[in-house]
């Protein structure tokens, strides 16, 4: 298995103190810049052999001719300084040694489980294996084992439903009451990247709430209380709108309960206002939304509904969007390309497959014939950005599957512990350095 993570801690690599630099290459010739100027003296200096008259020779220059022959040597040695000067290489540095007495284990097989659906396939996406290894074994990170749910909401009604996926008002306060007692936890979707992409700690048993579209009512007067009570944060999937349906054009739901109801000037307004409380983390949920984006979307309306989307977010609540919830569910190869190159962190589907876990996502790489509406993810191949959720209604009868899921990915990891450890100390330190331990 191999595996890998965004970030590298490397330990600085010894290096040799250089040895002291050679003597500047121009005092060799000292010796001939002494030899030239004392011929350039003596030529002036001395008569011509013989007795018989001889023209009158010129009268030498010492200055100009000691300057010449300097300006002579001069030229020559530089000429031979640049020759045999050699060319700067970098030095290399010392490669990580293996211990030769130490042989490292085998890694033991990635953790699966019976209890998805058997096309539904646990996905890992780091390439690195000591930095897996470190992140999930780092004990100031999440303990093997902690499991994440994404739930998707839309409308909450008093009583009756026109969507079978959805719940009502009671429907979610038992909802509320089931994922406590199982203790289990809600966080956003930016300690959710944390944890996928680090392992950043987070409680054991965790959930993601993302209210798609926009729905300022629902938010502040159905999940705002909720969050208050329990201290917990909720994700809001931000469609923009287009043409006269923008959210600066919009004008403000009449929320009850909201003292400040009938004064935004705007949808801006009010949702900007209800970021302010601290209980909500706003992501994108496309621009215009009302077309799925595929593999057949173009370039301009994929920049439209992820680039222009994340640039009106960021302008509006201080903050990048760090997840692309996919309007209607639709993505493809493409679209998570361009969803990457735009700077999202994980993305969210339609499809509730099971709970993630630090790199492990369980995905379909071919279409389900009893699920049809389930876009396999495994083609798009980036599990980050296709993570699955499951819509509300399925969850509480779906609480004790994910939860024992956990429970198995823990013994799972337990057993391979030391192995792994080993693995990391044989083949990863030298590198990396050693496994953090827990500090006195």
């Amino acid at each position: 298995m191999v595996l890998s993570v965004k970030i590298e801690r490397m330990t600085s690599h010894s290096r040799q103190t250089p040895a002291c630099p050679p003597a500047p290459i121009f005092s060799r010739w000292i010796p001939s810049l002494l030899i030239g100027l004392l011929t350039v003296t003596l030529a002036a200096c001395l008569a011509p052999n013989g007795g018989a008259s001889q023209p009158t020779a010129p009268t030498v220059d010492i200055s100009a001719a000691s300057t010449q022959a300097v300006a002579t040597i001069f030229a020559g040695a530089s000429q031979t300084a640049q020759a045999a000067l050699p060319t700067a290489t970098p030095t290399p540095l010392p490669s990580p040694t293996l211990d030769p007495n130490r042989t490292p284990p085998p890694l033991p097989a990635a953790f699966t489980t019976e209890l998805l659906n058997p096309i539904d396939t646990p996905h890992t996406y780091l390439a690195d294996t000591c930095q897996y290894l470190r992140s999930k074994w780092d004990p100031a990170n999440a303990a093997p084992g902690t499991i994440v749910i994404p739930i998707m909401f839309h409308g909450i009604p008093d009583e009756n439903i026109s969507d079978p996926n959805e719940i009502t008002k009671p429907q979610l306060k038992k909802l509320i009451k089931d994922l406590k007692d199982q203790g289990f936890e809600a966080i956003s979707a930016s300690q959710l990247a944390d944890f996928l992409e680090f392992n950043t700690k987070i409680p054991p048993r965790s959930f993601v709430m993302i209210l798609d579209d926009r729905r300022p009512g629902t938010a502040y007067g159905i999940f705002q209380p909720i969050l208050e009570d329990n201290n917990w944060k909720m994700t809001l999937a931000w469609p923009i709108g287009y043409g006269d349906d923008t959210t600066d054009k919009k004008p403000a739901t009449n929320v009850a309960g909201d003292p400040q109801a009938g004064t935004y000037p705007n949808l801006w307004a009010q949702i900007e206002h209800y970021y302010s409380s601290g209980y909500f983390e706003v992501e994108s949920h496309g621009y215009f939304h009302n077309i799925p984006m595929d593999d057949n979307s173009s370039d301009e309306y994929l920049h439209q509904e992820l680039d222009l989307s994340m640039q009106t977010l960021q302008e509006h609540f201080g903050r990048k969007p760090v997840a692309i919830i996919w309007p209607g569910g639709g993505f493809g190869k493409k679209p998570v390309q361009f969803a990457r190159a735009a700077g999202y962190r994980i993305g969210f589907t339609i499809n509730p497959r099971g709970p993630v876990m630090f790199n492990w996502v369980p995905q379909a790489d071919q279409s389900d014939p009893q699920r049809p509406v389930y876009l396999p993810e495994g083609p798009a191949g980036d599990p980050l950005l296709t993570l699955p959720r499951y819509w509300p209604s399925q969850l509480s009868a779906e609480l004790d599957k994910i939860r024992n899921i956990g429970s198995q990915a823990a013994a799972h990891a337990e057993m391979a512990r030391a192995d792994e450890i080993e693995y990391y100390d044989i083949v990863c330190a030298p590198k990396y350095g050693p496994m953090p331990v827990v500090g006195p």
